[in-house]
């Protein structure tokens, strides 16, 4: 049945356990049974986790070995990336077939503004039922949807809403709503800041809204002061935009056995940077800073970036700086992970040309290879310094990131 919706037009549209989700697509007998998606590693950490599994404690970040003692029973599952981009591009086409008001928040969730599509295709409630249909029609994936006045809210419901659901929460009820939940719920209020604010006798959003000012910014500062009161108040006036799905875009390797030598961790860095850049010109972007981090047998962890005069997408470039910046710190202890990351990203083209472009050759040469690997599979060329075995870097997980 219908609700009065009208005045809750900004839709939050999140995924149900996407990657568990996507690769359960191949798997139906397991779908009611605890499935963790991870790399077969000692090391590996947990990338994803069904709802039965979730039950058991096990969540995403955590180690596998740990997911398995909460969890003995459950499957393990390797990821495919490649499958979570076509999914998520799937998906994100539906919401754009709806509004062009569709700001991308990551591969498995988004927001929107359908204000303006209420004439063609119904009520905000009508809106996300269809979504959430034809999401379901054209992928077999679920996804739950919070429809609210503000994003803030919008995300909440459809928290709240998981899994598989649909939550509506009108601008009028707004405050009735937010209220009760937990402080920890707020945007911007992570471990450190929920202690303080239990602390001072501030358990949930309600009582953080009925807070004096003055108190909250001797806690958390004047600007987060302000915002934390603004959200618990229903007060968010951030509209929808149309962004890029990727703030930043990088891989990362967890080695089974901790490196030493220095000449495979920068062939190491040289194929993070490739696979980097090709994902870069997939979603036809480039950018300015090259990062680095870098985690040793002791688990301190370091990184280093370098911004570039002008933004790249060619994986040389990307490697280039990478392998400086990893010369750069010195004599090293042995290293457990190394990543790299691409961030302050922009829309390929949307900078000045130059009179000089020193990666044209390098441009040139990984654009081929792009047609080469469209037709006959990624990995099916590659640089030569990236042909010895696999096997010198010993067995570990890589996981890329955005």
């Amino acid at each position: 049945m219908d609700v009065d919706s009208s005045t809750a037009p900004i839709l939050h549209m999140d995924l149900d356990a996407f990657f568990a989700s996507v690769e359960l697509l191949d798997r139906p007998e397991l779908v009611d049974r605890p499935v963790v998606v991870a790399h077969d590693s000692a090391r590996s950490v947990v990338t994803a986790a069904n709802y039965p599994a979730r039950k058991f404690g096990v969540r995403s970040a955590i180690p596998l070995s740990r997911a398995l003692q909460l969890c003995p029973s459950a499957i393990v599952l390797q990821p495919h990336f490649e499958k979570y981009r076509h999914y998520s591009r799937e998906v994100m086409s539906i919401l754009e077939s709806v509004t062009p008001l569709v700001e991308r928040m990551s591969i498995d969730e988004a927001f929107m503004d359908v204000s303006g599509a209420v004439r063609q295709f119904g009520s905000p409630f009508e809106i996300a039922t269809q979504i959430r249909a034809e999401v379901s029609a054209q992928t077999g994936l679920t996804c739950s949807i919070g429809a609210a006045a503000t994003k803030f809210v919008a995300k909440l419901a459809s928290g709240r809403a998981k899994p598989d659901g649909l939550l509506v929460v009108p601008a009028a009820e707004t405050l009735e709503f937010l209220h009760p939940l937990p402080v920890g719920s707020l945007w911007g209020v992570g471990a450190v800041t929920e202690k303080s604010l239990l602390g001072r006798g501030i358990h949930t959003i309600g009582d953080l809204a009925q807070t004096p000012l003055q108190v909250l910014r001797r806690v958390v500062g004047d600007a987060g002061g302000r915002k934390l009161h603004e959200l618990a108040n229903g007060i968010d006036p951030r509209p929808v935009t149309r962004e890029t799905i990727e703030k930043s875009i990088g891989h990362e390797v967890t080695f089974e056995v901790d490196i030493s030598d220095p000449a495979i961790l920068r062939r190491e860095l040289l194929r993070q940077s490739v696979k980097v850049g090709r994902r870069l010109r997939e979603s036809g972007l480039v950018g300015r800073t090259i990062a680095i981090k870098v985690r040793f047998d002791d688990f301190t962890t370091i990184a280093r970036s370098r911004t570039l005069d002008e933004a790249t997408q060619v994986g040389r470039r990307i490697a280039d700086e990478a392998v400086a910046l990893f010369e750069a710190l010195g004599r090293l202890k042995p290293v457990r992970l190394i990543g790299v990351r691409v961030e302050n990203l922009a829309e390929a083209g949307s900078g000045s040309a130059l009179l000089w472009d020193e990666d044209e050759d390098w441009r040139g040469a990984e654009r081929a290879i792009d047609e080469v690997e469209e037709r006959f599979g990624v990995d099916s060329i590659k640089p030569a310094s990236l042909l010895r075995p696999a096997a010198e870097l010993g067995p570990s997980k890589r996981r890329p990131q955005a």
